[in-house]
């Protein structure tokens, strides 16, 4: 039974026909031509650092996402795809985001990308087995809605899969300094603790269940990929959190 009280049970029971999801899909698309970006202007640039400085950067959180993959159910979903580097290279097929700029790269790449916001989803309610989230948590306006929206499509017992740039590690330190500085990407950022993303995750209905971390190597000193390790290392540049869909309690079961 639902932790919901609706007056009629029978209307709890939606399926994509009624109008509750039409309404949720004629929002997304007034979404579609609506929503804006500020990385619709940096498109290229953004892409285009994946081929440059940022390649063994790339390939070391891509080895550390490798360790999880075999243990994720499908289907996969990924919000913040962006140009769809991570979907591509880890194999999910589906992803939203903001900029009309990157969706385009994401879709020449294979994606199936549409335009879209992590604070809400048009996707029905336990459409996925896996959601995630690559360095975009801190871009978000509300990231806190973003986790339950995601809980939300998640299917009972789905994961959530965070991709993040800690702000203890000396890379969110050098972020945060580039971001004080008007960075034209980071600007944008806010930077999370672990304490404070676990902390989301439980409010939004997660529970942790699986920390690797990797790029123990220090800013500017990236020379070889990293065989990723299990479990917070604060000194780590990125981190990998996978939470699972907490099950909700049945009030009935426990007055009995």
């Amino acid at each position: 039974m639902s932790n919901m009280k609706p007056k009629n049970p029978h209307k709890r029971k939606r399926t994509p026909s009624t109008n509750y999801q039409a309404a949720r899909q004629i929002a997304g698309r007034k979404q579609a031509k609506s929503l804006g970006s500020p990385f619709d202007d940096l498109a290229k640039e953004y892409d285009a650092w994946y081929d440059g400085e940022g390649s063994l950067i790339f390939a070391n959180e891509v080895q550390a996402f490798q360790k999880i993959l075999p243990y994720l159910p499908k289907p996969w979903l990924e919000i913040g795809v962006g140009s769809g580097r991570f979907a591509q290279a880890l194999g999910i097929d589906t992803g939203i985001d903001p900029s009309n700029e990157l969706i385009k790269i994401a879709r020449s790449r294979g994606i199936n990308a549409s335009i879209g916001r992590g604070e809400e989803l048009t996707f029905n309610d336990e459409s996925y087995g896996t959601v995630f989230l690559i360095v975009t948590l801190c871009f978000l306006d509300s990231p806190l809605e973003a986790l339950k929206e995601a809980n939300r499509i998640l299917m009972p017992g789905g994961k959530l899969v965070l991709g993040l740039v800690l702000k203890e590690s000396p890379w969110g330190k050098l972020y945060q300094q580039k971001k004080d500085e008007g960075h034209r990407f980071y600007k944008y950022a806010k930077f999370y603790s672990c304490r404070e993303i676990v902390r989301l995750m439980f409010k939004a209905g997660f529970v942790g269940e699986v920390m690797i971390s990797t790029l123990m190597q220090k800013p500017g000193d990236v020379a070889v990929v990293e065989e990723p390790k299990d479990g917070y290392y604060p000194e780590a540049g990125f981190t990998i959190l996978v939470g699972v869909k907490r099950r909700k309690k049945n009030p009935t079961s426990e007055r009995l």
